[in-house]
């Protein structure tokens, strides 16, 4: 015969409550969600800009085959147009220009002298195959960066109104 232990009470495990296990799980996924986010602003630390010029792609250095905006002005006399719908233009903001080959129809509003902005890939030795072109809408608005780099190069035209749009507009009285 063994004689019995005298056993003490083990000690009761501890429980969240339900407002601590909601907590938890709330900060758990705000720092995963956190740590998501740092990750790609991260890897796109050098692609968050809405368009680059001609004379930043050239002194860059921008590797051929770079995925990009390019935007600028469409230098006069530079629209040459081939069967189909082949266009081909330089963009330049003053200083450089690159030439723009673009397969497709092209905004109504595109003409040369006009701000525009083309999304597509860099080949190198100053050419750009454009996938898209946008040109501007109206005779007033001209998008802010664009604005900024004509400044820059001392090709704005005073009065024109172009920098501004609703959300940067004074409000009228």
């Amino acid at each position: 015969m063994t004689i019995a232990q005298p056993t003490r009470p083990l000690p009761a495990k501890r429980r969240f409550t339900r407002k601590q296990r909601r907590l938890t799980l709330i900060a758990a996924a705000g720092a995963v969600l956190s740590l998501a986010a740092g990750l790609v602003l991260f890897a796109m630390r050098d692609t968050i800009v809405f368009f680059y010029g001609p004379t930043e792609i050239t002194e860059k250095g921008v590797q051929p085959g770079t995925r990009m905006r390019l935007g600028g002005l469409v230098e006069t006399g530079s629209v040459q147009r081939s069967d189909g719908k082949r266009v081909t233009f330089a963009v330049t903001d003053g200083k450089s220009s690159i030439k723009v080959g673009y397969d497709g129809l092209l905004p109504d509003l595109f003409r040369e002298g006009q701000g525009v902005v083309t999304e597509g890939v860099y080949e190198g030795g100053g050419r750009f195959k454009a996938d898209s072109v946008l040109a501007k809408h109206d005779e007033t608005y001209m998008p802010r960066e664009v604005a900024d780099a004509l400044k820059k190069q001392g090709h704005w035209q005073t009065g024109s109104g172009a920098g501004t749009s609703p959300a940067t507009a004074p409000a009228k009285p």
